[in-house]
């Protein structure tokens, strides 16, 4: 029997919603924080529920599919479903079409789908119809390519950024509604892509390059080690260890050391340098911790992370705050707040320098 896929998308803009923050407390209620408030959304024990910054799907106890935004439960489907979803869109499988809503209105793409995948922008999907891939931006759709043998998804895909190699392995980028050509290589480029910024290695020019503001730029003239993408900018480590930081034609160093560790998650960046912590966001660099630790989490402009004592700190608007030192407690980042459950199924959230407990 063969696989059917049917795929709605559902698209909020991040100026019209608040940052919400589900959890299920200790009565089995599925509550959520939103507008500094908790609030209810089901009485019942539900199933499952996945969430964003500003949206969370989940499967109720009748196993309905719903979507809840702060402000309202929309029922999608009583089916089985399996979706995925980004801060800003949701996109579920269930029949043959797919289909996605926009502004409120369900438009179908195609009735004959397959593999997808969903960004903080776009939503990319599989065309086996016409043996194309399709993006999807602001409620229009832009043909990527078409093959002639196995359809396959793009080399990668950033929140509103993609690059991709077509049918006869010219390699190309879509960012905001446009395709730009980059060129014919047969061995594969490897690309990291972010908001408004794609990293990569440019084999015909042995450079390191990037693709800002719709064009290709050289930022070093030979390869680096590694690199990653932020929004509207790069980080990337020399072949000498040193870590730079690449914004709008600036160039600031990081580390001179050999970064233990280094990641690059929207605004912020965090590194490792023997025993201690860095950071590096909205221009400036900090040290943290003089220790590494255990776990962290980082999103948006925030920096989440198990301190010595096994409970949660956090990095947030410049300032670094203890939020519990509970050992082990469950931890995660929406927007930019935190969410923390204590050992009693009590939670926690810390917005804009305020702790609020349910």
């Amino acid at each position: 029997m063969r696989l059917i896929i049917c795929l709605f998308l559902l698209i909020i803009t991040a100026s019209s919603q608040a940052q919400i923050a589900p959890f299920v407390d200790f009565n089995g209620y599925f509550r959520t924080f939103y507008m500094n408030n908790f609030r209810q959304i089901e009485f019942q024990r539900i199933q499952s529920f996945q969430a964003g910054d500003n949206l969370v799907a989940y499967i109720d106890n009748r196993g309905d599919f719903k979507v809840y935004d702060g402000e309202n439960k929309i029922a999608l489907t009583n089916m089985n479903v399996e979706y995925k979803m980004s801060d800003f869109q949701l996109a579920w499988n269930i029949g043959p079409g797919i289909f996605y809503l926009d502004k409120g209105e369900k438009k179908l793409l195609t009735t004959f789908g397959r593999n997808y995948a969903v960004s903080d922008s776009l939503i990319v999907f599989e065309d086996t119809r016409f043996n194309t891939v399709n993006a999807v931006y602001q409620g229009n759709v832009y043909p990527l390519y078409q093959v002639t043998g196995e359809l396959y998804m793009p080399e990668v895909i950033g929140d509103n950024i993609i690059a991709f190699r077509d049918n006869g392995d010219f390699y190309k980028v879509f960012w905001r509604g446009k395709i730009y050509d980059l060129g014919v290589w047969m061995q594969g480029i490897t690309f990291n892509a972010g908001t408004d910024m794609l990293t990569f290695n440019d084999p015909t020019h042995r450079t390191f390059a990037i693709f800002e503001n719709g064009e290709f730029l050289d930022v070093e003239t030979f390869f680096v080690k590694s690199y990653k993408s932020g929004r509207g900018f790069a980080v990337y480590e020399d072949l000498n260890g040193n870590l730079w930081h690449y914004k709008d034609g600036t160039k600031t160093a990081l580390t001179n050391f050999s970064a233990s560790f280094w990641e690059v998650k929207d605004d912020i960046v965090v590194w490792g340098e023997n025993t201690m912590v860095y950071t590096f966001s909205n221009g400036e660099k900090t040290r943290l911790t003089t220790y590494m630790p255990k776990d962290y989490q980082l999103k948006n402009n925030v920096f989440a992370f198990r301190n010595l004592m096994g409970g949660v700190s956090v990095f947030m608007n410049g300032k670094l705050t203890e939020l519990t030192n509970q050992p082990d407690a469950i931890y995660a980042i929406y927007g930019n707040l935190v969410l923390v459950e204590l050992f009693n199924k009590s939670f926690l959230v810390f917005k804009d320098g305020k702790k609020f407990e349910a």
